[in-house]
């Protein structure tokens, strides 16, 4: 049929399971969620729960709260990992360039429609219904008449009154005066302004984000950094120079594309980062709304044919007081996963939201069903036009292992890896079954070094689609004398039994490198 979908859609089938009682799922979706970690899930027991709900990485958000409270956070979070023998990515969420309207009285404040309001850097002005005092003293130089604002707490979901638009009608000075475009009271401690595609000259990566990655991020040896508001490749060129003058030379660095100006340097900054962070809260208020669901798809399918993980945020925003998402939320989850994302990051349904747990298990069963309809050959076709001939080798055996697991239906895909290169690469050819990539450390480095280097190296493979890495040795006390290959394939085929993936005469497909080569097998599971 001309213009199919990304589906593999057989409809009497589809339509038969649709109406079939559900089945319970033993292992989490392929499609991996972020949670984020706040008033909401500060707990050990509620960061348990979202562990064991789904959750594959944790975000801490540094644009609100202090390192102090993330600290408490993230040593709960620590405790909670141990307690279900998981390992958990920390991600480090930057403020960026974002202009704060600071409410000392926390006190509401009504804006209506039709009436002016004024803009001012002055902070010693209190805040009322006519001034809004910012800490920002260039605003009036960066925008112009006719410029749209939008100020509010959480900024625009589509569906709350605690947001505000706002139409520049002149500056003068170092103020801006604008008139208020609709209704809506603003509530809480700070509010964020927004200025529609405008250059904000603000640094992407500012004094505070510095602050806190020199200390809290470097004190934790944090996995990943969303770098918020990236507008170029030099912006994440500009925080890896940071990274490695601060001892975190392996902290790897999600773009976070969230205004018109990462979307013009969309290329550039994705040759630049390890992963994308489509953010579609400013980006949905950047954007014209009927544009905003093609660049998530573009965006999408550029990550994907680069073998390079992405995340798609704001999807459930209705569970951050309600148990059930919308069914057009549902549908968005969906249809995500049919786009390829990697993961979906829950913010404020995690973070403020009444059911954070709920939030989690429901978007991971959503992926979960989507993942099934996925349409693996059409996207396995495209990476390899795209890599194209002659192949380099690593590809070749990559996309030869997952074209082996899909013709032999393959339990897993098991990869043996240093740096949990190999796992992202046969997770870039999109196989439909779980990958298990076992770290191991390299010849002749040393053991407590490689610790935590590999543990590091682990951590980041959970932000990747369907991998799933363990920890190896090569230490005889914990190998009992075992090949590191016979050693691998244990430790791989026990924790597969152990969650449900792997059951007796199932085949598993084993990638491993042997010295210049690469090498794939299968091997049946004993009965």
């Amino acid at each position: 049929m001309q213009g199919a979908s990304h589906m593999l859609l057989e409809e009497p089938l589809r339509l038969a399971s649709v109406l079939a009682p559900a089945k319970p799922k033993v292992f989490p979706s392929l499609t991996k969620i972020v949670g984020t970690l706040g008033p909401k899930s500060h707990s050990v027991e509620v960061i348990q729960e979202c562990l064991t709900a789904g959750m594959s990485v944790a975000r801490f958000d540094f644009s609100w709260m202090d390192a102090e409270y993330h600290q408490e956070t993230l040593d709960n979070l620590r405790k909670a990992a141990q307690n279900v023998k998981k390992l958990c990515p920390v991600m480090l969420d930057t403020l960026g360039p974002e202009i704060q309207v600071h409410n000392s009285t926390g006190g509401p404040i009504e804006l209506k429609v039709g009436n002016h309001v004024t803009i001012t850097p002055d902070i010693n002005k209190a805040l009322s219904a006519e001034i809004l005092p910012i800490k920002f003293g260039d605003l009036a130089k960066d925008v112009k008449k006719g410029d749209t604002l939008f100020m509010g707490q959480y900024l625009f979901t589509g569906s709350e009154t605690t947001s505000v638009w706002l139409e520049v009608v002149d500056t003068s000075g170092e103020n801006v005066n604008c008139l208020v475009k609709n209704t809506a009271t603003l509530a809480g401690p700070i509010f964020t302004l927004h200025a529609s595609q405008v250059h904000i000259s603000l640094p992407t990566l500012s004094e505070y984000d510095k602050q806190v990655i020199s200390t809290w991020g470097s004190r934790n040896n944090v996995d990943i950094i969303s770098l918020s508001h990236t507008r170029s490749a030099e912006d994440v060129k500009e925080l890896k120079s940071f990274l490695q003058s601060h001892d975190l030379p392996e902290t790897q660095i999600y773009a976070k594309i969230e205004n018109s100006e990462g979307l013009d340097h969309f290329d550039e900054i994705l040759k630049e980062a390890d992963g994308i962070i489509i953010s579609r809260g400013d980006l949905g208020i950047d954007l014209p709304p009927e544009n905003v669901f093609m660049f998530q798809k573009t965006a999408i399918h550029k990550c994907n044919l680069e073998g390079k993980p992405v995340i798609v945020t704001r999807v459930v925003d209705s569970m951050i007081d309600n148990l059930r998402p919308t069914r057009a939320e549902a549908t968005d989850v969906a249809n995500a996963v049919l786009d390829g994302t990697d993961g979906i990051l829950l913010g404020a349904e995690t973070l403020r939201g009444l059911y954070p747990v709920d939030a989690v298990s429901t978007v991971g069963r959503i992926c979960a069903e989507a993942e099934t309809v996925y349409n693996q050959p059409l996207q396995f076709k495209k990476v390899m036009w795209h890599v194209g001939d002659p192949m380099p080798h690593e590809e070749s055996v990559a996309s030869a292992a997952v074209g082996s697991a899909i013709k032999v239906k393959a339990a897993a895909i098991v990869v043996f890896t240093f740096s949990g290169r190999a796992a992202r690469l046969v997770s870039k050819y999109r196989p439909t079954m779980p990958v298990l990539a076992v770290i191991f450390p390299r010849e002749g480095s040393d053991p407590s070094m490689w610790r935590s280097y590999g543990t590091t190296q682990a951590r980041q493979c959970f932000a990747v689609r369907g991998v799933y890495p363990l920890m190896g040795s090569t230490d005889e006390a914990e190998t009992g004398g075992l090949t590191k290959e016979e050693y691998g394939i244990k430790l791989a085929l026990n924790y597969g039994r152990s969650v449900g993936i792997v059951k007796p005469f199932d085949r598993v497909i084993i990638f491993e490198k042997i010295g210049d080569s690469s090498v794939v097998k299968i091997i049946e599971c004993e009965g």
